[in-house]
C-alpha cells in the first residue's frame, strides 16, 4: 500500500515519521478489526453516524462535512454544504455506505479503528440513524501558528479548497447549529481558531444565534493576546488552553514554534479579564497533554501550582499515544492516580469549583 496522503504532505521530518508509523499501526488495526468480525460474525456501527455522540461530526473550513475529527486526508468526507443540506449529507449515499460497510464488519475508513465504532450483538442490525443534536465540530480555519508533532494538519490544509470560513458563511453555519438544536458546539478542529482575522465577530455571532448552546474553543493561547479578542471570548462557555509543559524547552518537544511564556501569559490575562467583570464563564481550563518528557512528579506538581497562581478553573492531564514514542508510561502504570480525580480526559484538578459548570462538558 502506498504511503497515505497524510504522510506524504507533512513537511516536518518528526511529524512525517510519526505519521508514517501511525498509518502503519492503523492499517494493522484495520486488519485485526475486520478479521475479528469475520471470525465472530459480529459487525460494527458508528455511534457518530447514528446520532448518539456529542463529538466528531465536523464542518470543515471549506464547508465539507467529515464523519470524524481526524479526517486528515479527506477519506471521511460525507458531503459538501455548498451543494447539499446537512440532512441530505447525513442521510446521503456516502454516509450510508459507511454505515453499511461497518455493519458487514468492514472499516468504512482506516480512522474508524480509533473512533466511535461499536460492536453489534450477534445477528443484530445497527440502530436507525437520527440527526445529531448533542454536539458537532466547526472549523473556522485550518491554518495554525504552531506545528504539533501529533497533528497532521498540513495534510488536511492541502486538500481544503478554502482555508477559513468567511464571516457570511459562518453566519449560515451558526444558523445550522441552531436548526439542529445542538447542545454543544466545539469551535475547533485542525487549526487555531484565534488565527482567523474575524474571530472578534465570529464568537459573538455564534452566541447571538445560539444563546443556550455550550460553546467550547481549544487554543494554544498565543494569539488570544488583545482585549478585543478577550472580549469576544467572553461569548464562549469554555476555553481549553493547550499548553503541554511548564517551560519553553518542555512544551517545544511537542508544539514546535510555540511559546510557553506567551501561552501562560494569555491564560493569566484571560482569567484577569473575566474576573474583573465578575463573570463565571467562560470556564478556563489548562489542557496538559502527557508525554514521557513532561510527566515527572516535579513537573506535574509545578504545573498545578502555576495553575493555582494564575487562577484558571481547571488543570487537566490528558494521556495520548501520539506521537507513539512520547507515551506517558507513568500515567499508564498508575503512578499518577493520586492526582486530582479520574475523568474521561485522564485526570483533572478542579481549582475553582464555584466557577465550574459541570453538567455540559464534564
Amino acid at each position: 500500500m502506498a504511503d497515505s496522503p497524510t504522510a506524504r504532505k507533512v513537511s516536518n521530518p518528526k511529524t512525517r515519521f510519526n505519521w508514517r508509523v501511525s498509518d502503519f499501526i492503523r492499517r494493522m488495526m484495520v486488519w485485526w478489526f475486520e478479521l475479528r468480525a469475520r471470525i465472530t460474525g459480529r459487525g460494527y456501527y458508528c455511534s457518530t453516524l447514528a446520532g448518539e455522540e456529542d463529538y466528531n461530526i465536523t464542518v470543515n473550513s471549506d464547508l465539507t462535512v467529515s464523519c470524524c475529527c481526524q479526517d486528515y486526508d479527506g477519506s471521511g468526507h460525507i458531503g459538501d454544504l455548498r451543494k447539499n443540506t446537512f440532512e441530505e449529507i447525513y442521510f446521503g449515499p456516502v454516509a450510508q455506505r459507511f454505515r453499511d460497510r461497518l455493519a458487514k464488519g468492514k472499516m468504512a475508513i482506516p480512522t474508524c479503528v480509533r473512533c466511535t465504532i461499536k460492536r453489534l450483538p450477534p445477528k443484530a442490525t445497527p440502530p436507525k440513524p437520527q440527526l445529531p443534536y448533542r454536539g458537532m465540530l466547526l472549523e473556522n480555519t485550518v491554518l495554525c501558528n504552531v506545528d504539533c508533532i501529533g497533528c497532521a494538519r498540513e495534510g488536511a490544509a492541502n486538500i481544503r479548497s478554502s482555508k477559513r470560513i468567511p464571516l457570511e458563511e459562518l453566519g449560515r453555519m451558526a444558523d445550522l447549529v441552531h436548526q439542529l438544536k445542538m447542545e454543544k458546539l466545539f469551535y475547533l478542529n485542525l487549526g487555531e481558531p484565534f488565527l482567523s482575522p474575524t474571530i472578534c465577530q465570529e464568537l459573538p455571532l455564534l452566541r447571538a444565534k445560539n444563546p443556550d448552546c455550550w460553546i467550547l474553543v481549544s487554543t494554544n493561547g498565543i494569539l488570544l493576546n488583545t482585549d478585543a479578542k478577550r472580549e469576544a471570548a467572553l461569548s464562549l462557555s469554555h476555553i481549553l488552553f493547550s499548553v503541554h509543559g511548564i517551560s519553553n524547552k518542555m512544551s517545544a518537544k511537542y508544539m514546535l514554534e510555540g511559546s510557553f511564556e506567551k501561552a501562560h501569559a494569555a491564560m493569566k490575562a484571560m482569567v484577569a479579564y473575566r474576573d474583573a467583570r465578575g463573570l463565571g464563564q467562560p470556564v478556563l481550563e489548562w489542557k496538559y497533554l502527557l508525554f514521557n518528557w513532561n510527566d515527572q512528579p516535579k513537573a506535574i506538581q509545578r504545573a498545578i501550582e502555576m495553575a493555582k497562581e494564575i487562577g484558571v478553573d481547571i488543570i487537566s492531564f490528558w494521556p495520548t499515544h501520539n506521537p507513539f514514542y512520547g507515551m506517558s508510561w507513568r500515567y499508564h502504570l498508575g503512578w499518577m492516580n493520586h492526582i486530582g480525580v479520574k475523568c474521561w480526559k485522564g485526570r483533572e484538578v478542579i481549582l475553582r469549583p464555584d466557577n465550574v459548570v459541570t453538567k455540559r462538558f464534564h
